[in-house]
């Protein structure tokens, strides 16, 4: 099954009281043509207010306006399998974490089971923050600076009540955390489903086709965070046999602490772009397209995790350096 006969899969986190309930209640009622699985991830708290629940003793129901919502009580895999039974139902699925959720448990579902796999892909991971508070939430919770790290877009929500001033201030923050992430300014998260939904942001080929220097425009900061972000770069052309092991070593060794790696690496002697990303120890990789020939050919990694040894990395990561291309450079 190709990517585009997939169900797509979007997940909605954000730390308690963001308003990521509020989005979804706006997506389940209003008329947008689209029919939608909801999976909550409930921890003592339900996540879908009461109104929108018909039946809460069915795991799988149809709504009032024709989404169908489940409940997670047991193995995400498993409701997922079962949803797919009646894909017929549904155009794409919804999953919503408990604000006190760590996301990667979601996204690696989507790497490690071969049946999901081969039915459905990960969309994009949504985090709504609430601009007022996220700055002393940072500083408090870590779940509020993980959750940020694993999204490929942020609402960043409540605008109306912080002036512009903090604002921008709340922008930087979150660019220390996370330097990737498209960031959306909304009041009671309204924003077109069109920006949100179906945007394929989890894919980063398709990210890197749409916007080429996705990885490039952002930089480091030294900062005393519990989650932090840096980027590795070389005009050098990289050494496959020497990179490929070196990646996997940083995903065993280091994936309980790196939530996020993305990267589009310049091999030797190799005409096409690779790309490779990592959630946690799951790591992907494969050549993409050919480099255009007016292409600077840059390795750019990006990672964000969790007091990584930036040093340990960069030492391994010029080592990877094709030795004969990095003497005739």
């Amino acid at each position: 099954m190709n990517n585009q006969d997939k169900t797509p899969v979007t997940v909605l986190t954000g730390y308690l009281g963001a308003g990521k309930t509020t989005l979804l209640n706006r997506i389940l009622s209003e008329d947008h043509g689209k029919r939608y699985a909801v999976i909550v991830n409930e921890f003592g708290d339900v996540g879908i207010d009461n109104d929108l629940v018909v039946d809460a003793d069915e795991e799988v129901f149809e709504m009032n306006n024709g989404c169908i919502c489940c409940t997670v009580r047991g193995d995400l895999i498993r409701i997922i399998e079962g949803l797919m039974k009646r894909r017929n139902h549904f155009d794409a699925i919804l999953i919503e974490t408990t604000g006190l959720a760590d996301p990667a448990p979601v996204a690696q579902t989507f790497f490690v089971d071969e049946d999901v796999q081969s039915k459905t892909k990960l969309d994009a991971i949504v985090t709504v923050v609430d601009a007022k508070h996220l700055l002393d939430e940072i500083g408090k919770a870590h779940e509020a600076q993980e959750q940020l790290a694993f999204a490929d877009i942020i609402l960043l929500n409540k605008v109306d009540l912080v002036s512009e001033d903090d604002l921008s201030k709340v922008e930087k923050r979150i660019r220390r955390i996370n330097p990737t992430a498209t960031i959306h300014r909304t009041e009671r998260c309204q924003i077109p489903f069109t920006e949100i939904l179906g945007r394929n942001a989890f894919d980063l080929d398709r990210v890197l086709e749409i916007e080429p220097e996705f990885l490039e425009h952002f930089h480091d900061h030294d900062h005393d965070d519990h989650v932090t972000s840096f980027s590795l770069t070389s005009d050098a052309p990289l050494d496959p046999t020497l990179f490929l092991p070196w990646i996997q070593f940083i995903a065993q060794e280091y994936g309980p602490d790196m939530l996020r790696m993305k990267g589009i690496i310049a091999f030797d002697r190799d005409d096409d772009r690779f790309v490779v990303q990592a959630v946690h120890m799951l790591l992907e990789g494969d050549h993409q397209r050919p480099w255009n020939p007016d292409e600077r050919r840059t390795t750019r990694l990006v990672f964000i995790g969790r007091d990584l040894p930036r040093d340990r990395f960069e030492d391994g990561f010029r080592k990877c350096i094709a030795q004969d291309r990095a003497i005739a450079g």
